[in-house]
């Protein structure tokens, strides 16, 4: 009997290259969509209306419900397609739903609220430290009027920016003027507004709160890879006819999703404004805290019932059943609603004028430097576990003789050590965050008048956003 696998040919020469263009061309149409499509759906929100701000953090949890139904589907119903009607038909069939997205786009196009383009967001980034670099002797003023790009009641000339803020008041001596007598006007790459200033301070300031995020993409890794070697291990009889395939585990977190997100922004919000006054219940980074903790007892339950499984496998010969695992599936997709969609709510509320997208993106990098830390992490476990005598605990292709519950308890730690971390970070970034206070001299001569402005169309939003703990 010649089997399907015996038929199959290598693809070489122009097959191949179509094949790898392909994949490519995947990789850069997702990475496109995504962040666009999330940042240009929330750009049609008046976050100045206070009723269609408050819709701004359900249109984030119905984007990511959208997300989550599109995996679910792709891990079970289009699965099946391509495993009764070949590879072939499955890949026509996503074609066929993207098209059909992109018609759905493309008919409302005149009924979006657009943006102008606005040029590159690196040269500016680049020119303001420049700037700071070529003016670092300088003595930042006390007055912050004498900022460039600053009006009399210290309000950024750029209309929709934010107030000075106090962090990184290095970079604020790329703002200052400086007088040689000529009149003439200073480069660019000298001298910068405090809006250009502001985006480079708000850039620098989430990046700790991205860094966090990698390691709650490195167990998801875990549980795209181990944990499904894990289900292969063990008892995937449903009935005596239906087997349940150990890739298809990774469709849980997407059902508790699918779920859950419609749950959380009907009850649990208006419920947690009642008590807290923010717009979404509670704060993006309480979410994305709160989230990142749980994703800890993901780890802990995975390590608890690797060692149950294996003990059982090796003294016994027992085979447990493949719905054990599930409990550190329900936990992730559980943690994965707080912290994924805590995280783009975030970096979108923390945007100024024409970083929204970028920001946005900086979510999905998350995913790629966590699944690359994975694979780092693996190869060093193994190095460092292994001697002379015994290889490391995943070096073996046998799961029985791997440690892997030891791995999961390594991550759980790591997990509880980055939560920890996050902690530190969101205080410093809430504390940090807020503006500048400043001095004026009234002409009347009575004095200084200590005045706070809030920047952003919210000042709400901004005292009580992100007060964590």
């Amino acid at each position: 009997m010649v089997t399907d696998s015996e038929n199959c040919e290598e693809a070489k020469g122009f097959k191949a290259s179509i094949f790898f263009l392909a994949l490519y061309l995947v990789a850069i149409g997702s990475g496109c969509v995504k962040p666009n499509m999330i940042a240009h759906g929330a750009d049609q929100f008046d976050q100045s209306n206070p009723k269609q701000s408050k819709k701004l953090s359900s249109y984030f949890n119905a984007a990511y419900f959208a997300f989550s139904t599109g995996e679910l589907v792709a891990l079970t119903v289009l699965v099946w397609v391509q495993t009764h009607s070949g590879m072939d038909v499955g890949f026509g069939v996503s074609a066929a739903a993207m098209a059909l997205g992109l018609f759905g786009v493309v008919s409302g196009t005149l009924y979006y609220r657009n943006k102008r383009p606005q040029g590159s967001i690196f040269t500016p980034i680049a020119q303001v430290f420049v700037a700071a670099m070529l003016k670092r002797k300088q003595i930042c003023p006390s007055n912050p009027q004498m900022l460039h790009g600053l009006n009399q009641n210290n309000v950024p000339n750029d209309s929709g920016s934010v107030f000075l803020t106090q962090r990184f008041r290095f970079l604020d001596k790329a703002c200052i003027k400086v007088e040689d007598g000529t009149n003439k006007k200073e480069s660019p790459w000298r001298l910068c507004t405090v809006t250009q200033v502001e985006q480079v301070k708000v850039l620098i300031s989430v990046v700790p709160i991205f860094a966090c995020t990698i390691i709650f993409n490195t167990i998801l890794a875990q549980l795209q890879t181990f944990s499904v070697q894990q289900g292969s291990a063990m008892n995937n009889k449903l009935t005596k006819n239906f087997h349940v395939p150990p890739a298809s585990l990774q469709s849980i977190p997407y059902i508790m999703l699918v779920i859950l997100v419609p749950l959380y922004d009907k009850f649990f919000v208006p419920l947690a404004r009642k008590y807290t006054g923010h717009e979404s219940g509670i704060s993006p980074l309480q979410r994305i805290g709160f989230g990142l903790f749980l994703a800890t007892f993901s780890m802990i339950s995975a390590a608890l019932m690797e060692k149950k499984r294996r003990d059982s496998a090796l003294d016994s010969g027992k085979t447990l059943s493949i719905f054990s695992i599930t409990p550190q599936f329900l936990i992730f997709g559980l943690s994965e609603m707080f912290t994924a969609v805590g995280l783009i709510e975030f970096f979108y509320k923390q945007s100024l004028k024409g970083m929204q997208a970028f920001l946005t993106a900086m979510t999905y990098c998350s995913y790629s430097f966590g699944f690359y830390l994975s694979s780092l992490l693996v190869s060093f476990v193994n190095k460092v576990t292994s001697s002379s005598s015994n290889r490391g605990w995943l070096s073996e292709n046998d799961i029985n003789k791997d440690r892997l519950d030891l791995f999961y308890w390594l991550l759980a730690v790591l997990s509880f050590l980055n939560f920890i971390n996050y902690l530190f970070w969101s205080r410093w970034h809430s504390k940090n965050s807020s503006p500048m206070n400043t001095q004026q001299n009234e002409k009347n001569g009575e004095g200084f008048i200590i005045t706070n402005h809030y920047g952003f169309n919210n000042s709400k939003s901004l005292e009580i956003n992100e007060n964590i703990l």
